[in-house]
């Protein structure tokens, strides 16, 4: 059966041609589901809007949070089928024009943009460089400095990211446990003592002294990789990549229905081969949150990670938890005796009067030693300030 209309046998193309502009929205769509999308219109038909609609949604769409982004977009895209020969060049002059009173997300603005058209109108790299150095005036720099991560188009999110792994982060340090030589000490350094009297014929010139030296706390980090958490999780994983390189402990898990060990994949030394291990590593991305059940994992299996009371563990995560919260009370309770701060850093604290309502939530409130905020760079730059006030409370 041909696609389209007798005359023209257009929409295969066109369904074609709204896969890329999905792809371009963040959406992940590759040929494999636009041949899967054209089978699916030449079952259901193109007589029903709603059924057209409902058919490409099943078979182009795998993750929750893309599904009002597809929505606006097919909206935007299949709105007057007069325009289907300018549909297949991506250009959409007659779907630019915003509904009165509707604000359209970024991503979909993006994606219907005539600056991300394929062939002639593509910009050459050198182009893009020039336009961008011009472009990034102090109040745009500014904006995408305090704009929240979930609000970032496709290319504002690359560039934000890119500015996230210049910010440092120095972890507390704490007084070691071994001594060191030091010009000033509690203890006689009566080795190094002697040594220096051998020099002068026994006399004892000068007392050498042992001071306790100080070292970085050990590192743990869970992140949320469930589906309201995703662009934030890849942006933290890249920011926490950078900015905790020099540690000599540090470890990270990805946690959403179960716990993945990512420490191997933080000793890569590149930032984008490490988020392709990591993606490669988590097999429940966009899934769900059960934190009990994760950290039931880190206690069963990977409880030697935690150094003593010294470790620093920080939770990145909404709070939006689906399991039992008697468990997530009990292995709370297990990492609070095991850890020497535990901070949650919740990007739901963009919005103004957030209180923690949610069963999850309100657990790892009461167990947290400090609640700070991630879902943008200035809290990001403002993160190390935020953990030492923290560690002297």
């Amino acid at each position: 059966m041909l696609l389209g209309d007798a005359r023209r046998g257009k929409l295969a193309d066109n369904i074609a041609g709204f896969g890329r502009a999905l792809r371009r929205a963040g959406v992940p769509v590759d040929s494999a589901r636009i041949a899967l999308a054209q089978q699916a219109v030449s079952l259901v038909g193109v007589r029903e809007r709603l059924e057209f609609s409902a058919a490409l949604e099943a078979v182009l769409v795998s993750r929750e949070q893309d599904r009002a982004v597809f929505r606006e977009l097919f909206d935007a895209y299949f709105r007057d089928p007069e325009v289907a020969n300018k549909l297949l060049a991506q250009m959409l002059p007659s779907t630019q024009e915003k509904a009165p009173g509707k604000k359209r997300r970024p991503r979909v603005s993006e994606a219907l943009s005539p600056q991300r058209a394929f062939g002639a109108n593509a910009k050459k790299p050198e182009d893009q460089k020039i336009e961008l150095d011009a472009a990034m005036t102090a109040s745009d720099v500014d904006r995408l400095k305090h704009a929240d991560f979930n609000a970032l188009s496709a290319s504002e999110y690359q560039l934000v990211e890119r500015l996230a792994r210049e910010i440092a982060l120095p972890v507390p340090s704490i007084a070691a446990r071994r001594m060191r030589p030091g010009a000033r000490g509690p203890r006689l350094h009566w080795a190094r003592t002697l040594r220096h009297a051998s020099r002068t014929g026994g006399e004892l010139m000068e007392l050498q002294r042992l001071a306790r030296g100080e070292q970085t706390l050990p590192l743990l980090v869970l992140v949320d990789v469930s589906g309201s958490m995703e662009r934030y999780a890849r942006l933290l994983l890249a920011f926490l990549h950078t900015a905790t390189r020099g540690l000599r402990q540090r470890d990270v898990f990805a946690f959403g229905t179960h716990l993945t060990d990512l420490t191997p994949a933080f000793r890569i030394a590149d930032t984008d081969a490490m988020l392709a291990a990591a993606s490669a590593a988590i097999d429940d991305f966009a899934g769900g949150t059960r934190l009990g059940e994760s950290l039931a994992t880190l206690r069963e299996r990977h409880a030697r990670r935690l150094v003593g009371r010294r470790t620093l563990v920080l939770v990145i995560s909404d709070g939006l938890d689906t399991g039992e919260p008697e468990q997530l009370s009990q292995e709370l309770a297990w990492l609070v005796r095991r850890c020497r701060r535990l901070l949650w850093l919740n990007p739901l604290l963009r919005f103004d009067g957030y209180q923690p309502a949610a069963r999850g939530a309100a657990v790892l409130y009461r167990y947290a030693h400090g609640m700070l905020a991630v879902h943008n760079l200035a809290k990001l730059q403002d993160l190390a300030r935020s953990l030492a006030a923290v560690m002297k409370t």
